[in-house]
């Protein structure tokens, strides 16, 4: 450890502004849904941004000082190089290779002596053109890599686990919070065009190994914010039935109700009934539709109409992704897949372009058979700025480039037009599920439909909007059906909820101005400090060594730093005598004497039927109790000794 210590490390995205206004291709941008998937939805697109979480999960799991930049402008990328830095690591795009191109030009001019590290999907790409761009390139899993780099020593998966929360939005709205959850990397599926796939040689990396470790990692948001809902980030999640299966026997044991977004294949999905879906507390999937005709591996099994309805009418909301270019498409053909998958009606829709991506099958064969337009071949500078699934590359049999981004632009207006918003068709799912489940004998299934209830009551103020400003007269009729529909089996809305209506026409009104003219779009700046000193968030060697020098029988300790909150998570799990209890709050108060460190000291989980007496604890803690927050259980009881903490110390409330 001493010697990465010495080591300072930055990791940073490429700076903003972005998007096809700053000449960026037209999917780059901070955003999923809005760039990709509900692009053509205008003010009814729900908004989140994405950061890249690769950054904060390596620096969560090294042991040198590291600091995380997400967006910087320039101005503010120069002024964190002014520091000082021994690496910089860039992650990144093939899309935005000339922004990282830009990027390393500020590290050589404002910090000359730093080495560069360069990784992301943009690593794709051959040393012969990314070498002049970087000392080092990683192109496998992170944590590995920069450890071996700095010369920490291996550890062992599962990592440590960063808590990154995301807002969505709706309407300048915010309407959940969502727990990112890092299950796994690569996919063995191998698709011809995938490069998640391919760049790790089909493998299928499990992040978190077991169902238990899964688990785990939500628990730990659900004691953030136990409003939380879940997207687990693994390319077929469900492949795995052992795991998945685990996973879902931690869900039904633990009684807890929770939401989740995972992705999967039909293949997959095949091996599951879809009462263990639900039991595994998922209700949500982004499913690869592809083309009827495309014949991946990942499409056998049950037949996907049969899937995508079944899963909407148990309210499971359905992004289905499709393909535009194969080589048997032409505009007959995919407007009759594109009909095929309306009728379905998913709620969500994306349409990409058939593309080549350098280290695919597909790419090779591209290259191989001369089959990349001309222009790219040419100057390999636009291929990889337009390589963002929005452009057509190749050669097409039947189709001029113009007429394949003519058909994927008609696909995103039909999907619209043809089923109307998404949020809408979100709560349509979440409405036929209510009615599905909530007469179930599985009492699981009876909770998600109070679940289902519970979001489409939040939900009430965005219908009048709909009714409104729906892009045609049919889905604002439809929308009006729907909204009439849901209140005839829940209630109807409150002089409140009709008040907040109101609210949200007007937000969406503003929503649709700021995109018009540009305002607002653009995130700020998120920098946050691993290990790095300051005033409040240092001592992480006292921190740490609570968990690894205080070794008490029949008690788990375990110590979290949370980074971007600038606190400390104390998790004391078992027994806790008197005379123990003194020697932990001993060991607590020189920490926190030491440092500005807020401390939340969750109790959840001791023994209270073998607690006796915790006053050494309290005695020890009380000077630091503004800088405390305690996580206390629910009995039907009250200890003395919880009444006492409870009057002493404040609750954390996330």
């Amino acid at each position: 450890m001493a010697k990465s210590m010495s080591k300072k490390i930055l990791l940073t995205s490429v700076c903003r502004p972005m998007g096809p206004k700053y000449g960026d291709a037209p999917s780059v941008g901070y955003e999923l849904l809005y760039r990709q998937v509900t692009r053509a939805q205008g003010l009814f697109s729900p908004r989140t941004v994405n950061i890249h979480f690769s950054l904060e999960y390596i620096a969560e799991n090294l042991d040198a000082p590291t600091v995380v930049l997400q967006y910087p402008s320039r101005r503010e990328l120069i002024r964190e190089l002014k520091k000082g830095y021994d690496y910089v690591g860039i992650s990144f795009l093939m899309a935005v290779m000339h922004k990282m191109k830009e990027t390393v030009a500020l590290i050589r001019q404002y910090s000359p002596q730093s080495k560069i590290v360069l990784g992301g999907y943009g690593t794709v790409l051959k040393d012969e053109v990314l070498k002049p761009y970087a000392d080092y390139i990683c192109r496998e899993e992170g944590v590995a890599f920069f450890r071996r780099l700095l010369g920490e020593p291996e550890i062992s998966m599962p990592y440590r686990h960063p808590l990154i929360v995301s807002w969505l939005k709706v309407f300048g709205w915010k309407v959940s919070g969502t727990g990112k959850i890092f299950a796994g990397l690569g996919c063995p599926n191998g698709c011809d065009f995938c490069c998640t796939s391919h760049f790790f040689s089909r493998k299928h990396i499990k992040l978190l190994p077991e169902g238990k470790d899964i688990f785990a990692v939500i628990e730990r948001y659900l004691d953030l914010d136990p409003n939380l809902v879940f997207l687990i980030l693994d390319e077929d999640f469900l492949l795995n039935k052992k795991r998945a299966m685990a996973f879902r026997d931690c869900v039904m044991k633990s009684g807890k109700s929770v939401s989740i977004f995972a992705f999967s294949s039909v293949k997959a999905i095949s091996q599951y009934k879809v009462e263990e879906i639900l039991e595994m507390g998922i209700d949500g999937f982004w499913i690869g539709y592809e083309g009827a005709r495309s014949g991946y591996a990942k499409q056998h099994g049950r037949p996907i109409a049969d899937i995508l309805t079944e899963f909407r009418e148990h309210g499971i909301a359905v992004l289905a992704s499709m393909v535009i270019g194969f080589d048997y498409q032409d505009r007959e053909i995919v407007a009759q897949e594109l009909d095929g998958l309306m009728k379905l009606k998913p709620a969500l829709a994306q349409f990409l372009i058939y593309g080549p991506v350098p280290g695919t099958p597909f790419y090779e064969r591209v290259i191989k058979e001369n089959l990349l337009q001309d222009v790219y071949t040419s100057d390999r500078d636009l291929f990889y700025r337009r390589a963002d699934g929005f452009r057509t590359m190749i050669k097409h049999p039947t189709l001029s480039p113009e007429a394949i981004e003519e058909i994927q632009r008609r696909c995103f207006d039909e999907d619209f037009q043809r089923l109307g918003p998404s949020i809408f068709r979100v709560l349509e799912a979440r409405w036929l599920g209510y009615r599905k489940l909530k007469n179930s004998a599985n009492p699981l299934l009876r909770q998600k439909a109070e679940y289902y209830a519970k979001e489409l009551r939040v939900a009430y103020p965005v219908f009048l909007a709909g009714r409104l400003l729906g892009p045609n007269s049919v889905i604002r009729r439809w929308i009006g059906d729907l909204e009439r529909k849901i209140h005839a089996d829940l209630s109807l809305p409150t002089l409140a909820e009709r008040f907040k209506s109101a609210l949200a026409v007007g937000a969406a009104l503003w929503t649709g101005l700021t995109l018009k003219l540009d305002l607002f779009q653009h995130p700020r700046l998120i920098r946050t400090s691993y290990r790095m000193p300051g005033a409040r968030w240092r001592a992480f060697d006292l921190w740490e060594e609570i968990q690894r020098k205080v070794s008490i029988p029949n008690l788990s300790i375990r110590v979290e730093l949370q980074h971007a909150k600038q606190q400390v998570w104390l998790r004391l799990e078992g027994v806790l005598s008197s005379a123990d209890a003194e020697r932990l709050g001993q060991r607590v108060r020189e920490s926190l004497a030491r440092s500005k460190s807020r401390l939340v000291l969750d109790l959840k989980k001791l023994h209270w039927e073998k607690v006796d007496d915790l006053g050494p604890l309290r005695e020890k803690l009380a000077a630091y109790r503004s800088r405390i927050r305690l996580v206390l259980p629910k009995l039907s009881v009250a200890h003395p000794e919880l009444l006492l903490l409870a009057s002493m110390f404040h609750h954390y409330k996330g």
